[in-house]
């Protein structure tokens, strides 16, 4: 049995830095306007004028992917460098406050802060949203149920959100602690088909929780425009190998399940609440720590759990050929995360400022 093809797309977050003094900033216009100039509407502004998105195109291998992230982060890192800025790949500034960003001046984004009141002013996070294209939407809601219990996976190899308002949080994902005070966010419920999950979505939205899909912000969800499954547990990789990396183990990990549901196997359904826990652990001690192997009922380290992972999508990966881009876990395990090398930093130095410029030097790395 051959696989399907599987398109890939990646959203990035990126911070915006002033030079000097290395807080966040609100970007100049002049900014967006040149960077749409050249991105078209692959960039586009952010709930906070601090932050900016982009979105690659549909990818249809990792080798296209990568090149891809390059000549994004290459084009906003340059049209920064011309308007007096830095970019920065980070899920959240080791100092700056929420307390001084400046809300993006939309219609959609006032009525996002006149929703969520206090809560979504404090979103001063960054992420990265890996999408996996499926067509068929009942088998989108089927793997999406499968896949759950690979989250705490994938973000204890991503984190990159160990800082807040100049503290150390005693976290690797302060990330997705602050974005979990959000309504509908976290592992998503299980759903036994797509008319299941849409009638739960039909009840929403005419009780007016919601006005339509895009407001459910689940760890990973159908999305709501386009036939994909999209991944958004993940800090935002500091460095273009890292994300590549992850990117390439989320195909893996459709691609193996799609597999096992080909040969009537299916990975087992757990409950969310475990799923929880080892998300927890994720977020508390990243690869350091350890999840829980649920048919064994005991912790287990991180380290060995990951590599079971990449062993048992191999064959999988060797068929699409991103083995290469998969084995940087171990790279990841070794050297440790984005949040763990800043910890180091600031170990060495004592100093947030000398952790930005390190996060910018390897933002800017392998892509100018």
């Amino acid at each position: 049995m051959s696989l399907p093809e599987f398109t890939i797309g990646i959203e990035e977050e990126y911070q915006m830095i002033d030079p000097e003094t290395r807080e966040l900033t609100s970007f100049v216009q002049e900014f967006l306007e040149e960077s749409k100039h050249i991105l078209k509407d692959q960039i586009k502004p952010e709930f906070l004028k601090s932050q900016v998105e982009v979105g690659s195109k549909i990818c249809h291998s990792i080798a296209e992917a990568r090149e891809e992230l390059i000549r994004l982060r290459t084009a906003v890192v340059e049209v920064a460098d011309r308007n007096g800025l830095q970019v920065l790949a980070a899920s959240t500034h080791p100092f700056s406050s929420w307390a001084d960003q400046e809300v993006t001046p939309s219609e959609r984004y006032y009525k996002h802060r006149e929703d969520l009141a206090y809560i979504a002013q404090r979103l001063l996070i960054f992420g990265m949203h890996i999408h996996v294209g499926i067509e068929d939407p009942d088998l989108r809601i089927d793997l999406m149920d499968q896949a759950r219990y690979f989250l705490p996976h994938l973000l204890a190899l991503s984190t990159s959100s160990p800082y807040w308002l100049g503290r150390d949080t005693g976290l690797k994902s302060y990330r997705s602690i602050v974005f979990e005070n959000l309504p509908r966010t976290g592992p998503p419920p299980a759903f036994k088909s797509w008319s299941e999950y849409q009638r739960f979505i039909d009840t929403l939205v005419k009780t007016n929780c919601i006005e339509d899909a895009t407001r459910i912000w689940w760890d990973i969800r159908p999305h709501p425009n386009f036939p994909t499954l999209e991944f958004r547990v993940t800090d935002i990789c500091t460095t273009v190998d890292e994300a590549i990396c992850l990117a390439a183990l989320t195909v893996a990990i459709v691609a193996k399940l799609y597999q096992l549901r080909e040969r009537n196997q299916s990975w087992r359904r757990y409950r969310h609440h475990l799923i929880e826990e080892n998300k927890w652990r994720a977020v508390r001690w990243g690869t350091e720590g350890k999840l829980l192997d649920f048919g064994k009922q005991e912790e287990v380290p991180f380290a060995i759990l990951a590599r079971e992972v990449v062993d048992l999508v191999e064959d999988v990966a060797d068929e699409l050929g991103i083995s290469e881009e998969i084995a940087y876990v171990e790279t990841i395990l070794t050297r440790g995360t984005s949040a763990d090398r800043q910890r180091a930093v600031y170990a060495e130095t004592g100093d947030f400022k000398a952790v930005v410029d390190h996060l910018v030097a390897e933002t800017r790395a392998g892509c100018c």
